[in-house]
């Protein structure tokens, strides 16, 4: 297999540490957040602090230069403590993890961006899952650049958010339909967030809607062009490096549910009732487990592509339906209690749920999977 580039770890910081430490605290206001449906805006002030926002730009750019392994680590293990926080984090880490693999690997112009995040500490917000290859809005085109009218929704950490790394759809003379790659700043003028985030889980994530209402988006803040709904390189990459870290925040809030469940087991009587369903969370919990790490593997050593995305996806859906098998049987294993709020597992059992909705989601990526199979097209 083609090998690619890696980031170079040429810090000294213990990651995990520092996320066992943060966890720890988010952990506390983790119930808040859920029952009231307030964004993590202390658990988000607490990364910055630590500098896990700029953990993973390479040093060379004025990062941390933390391995894309220990990335994914920190989030799982800071969705073990709050999964919102996890969650919400993981949206930002995916962005500075294609443009660090970008300009690693491709020398793409991406530096000018991770600079930016390392030096002013910015928080990067994903409209990606939402727009994925269709994209949504409009670009129209004006004197020196485009008007943006679109609505984005699932701007995951949109009230802390500086840059939105989003696309808009232009009708081009030649191309035709085309979608346009750009990030706007959300002090721009016409960009407003609108606070609509009550869902069943992840209520902490802050995932609103963010409106662009006539922005102006200069022709050189262009950063691409692909063509509407076909697979283009750049989602090869996204597919590749984005997945295995969105999902280390489910595989965080497994970790947590499954240690609550085995804790409150271990006092109940040795019946085979017992022993089977904490069998069953073992097995569910180690597949899961598995199919995350040969994700973070692929991410970190295989060069992006069809058949790399599609080893990607399949892990992506057997991690998903892990992780919520997971969650379910630590509910059962545990009993009763684990209706109760105030232990935890009931808002985990809601938080997993959200692990179905991310691209590409199981019957999408049944598609695309048989479709490599069987040698057809994936564009058809």
């Amino acid at each position: 297999m083609s090998m690619i580039a890696k980031i170079p770890t040429t810090q000294t910081t213990d990651w995990h540490a520092a996320a066992e430490r943060v966890a720890a605290q988010l952990a506390k206001q983790a119930a808040a957040h859920d029952a009231d449906d307030t964004f993590v805006a202390d658990g988000f002030r607490l990364l910055k602090q630590e500098g896990f926002f700029k953990m993973h730009v390479p040093s060379e750019l004025g990062g941390h230069g933390a391995g894309y392994a220990e990335l994914a680590d920190a989030i799982r293990t800071i969705a073990a403590g709050c999964g919102s926080t996890g969650l919400a984090f993981s949206m930002h880490s995916h962005l500075v993890a294609v443009a660090a693999w970008r300009w690693r690997n491709e020398k793409a112009p991406t530096d000018g961006l991770l600079k930016r995040v390392a030096a002013e500490d910015l928080v990067l917000i994903s409209s990606g899952g939402s727009d994925w290859l269709k994209s949504a809005g409009t670009a129209t085109k004006v004197e020196g650049g485009y008007r943006i009218n679109a609505r984005k929704i699932f701007s995951s950490g949109s009230p802390m958010g500086d840059i939105l790394m989003t696309s808009a759809v232009t009708e081009d003379p030649q191309a035709g339909p085309t979608v346009l790659h750009f990030g706007v700043p959300f002090k721009a003028e016409g960009v407003k967030v609108h606070d609509n985030w009550r869902v069943m889980g992840m209520r902490g994530t802050g995932s609103n809607d963010v409106e662009l209402k006539d922005v102006f988006v200069a022709d050189a803040a262009i950063s691409g062009r692909r063509p509407q709904a076909k697979w283009h390189h750049l989602f090869h990459i996204i597919s590749q490096q984005a997945f295995p870290l969105i999902y280390a925040a489910y595989m965080g809030v497994a970790d947590s549910a499954r240690a609550k469940a085995i804790e409150i087991a271990k006092k109940k009587p040795d019946d085979n009732f017992t022993t089977t369903l904490a069998g069953e969370l073992e097995n569910a919990h180690t597949a899961a487990d598995i199919a995350h790490a040969d994700m973070i593997r692929i991410a970190e050593s295989e060069k992006p592509g069809p058949q790399t995305t599609n080893r990607t996806m399949i892990r992506r859906t057997l991690v998903a339906q892990n992780a919520i098998k997971a969650v379910e049987r630590a509910m059962e294993l545990a009993g009763g209690a684990a209706f109760y709020r105030e232990l935890g597992l009931e808002r985990a059992f809601r938080d997993v749920q959200a692990a179905r909705f991310h691209p590409l989601q199981e019957k999408p990526q049944l598609r695309y999977t048989g479709r490599v199979a069987l040698g057809f097209d994936i564009d058809a």
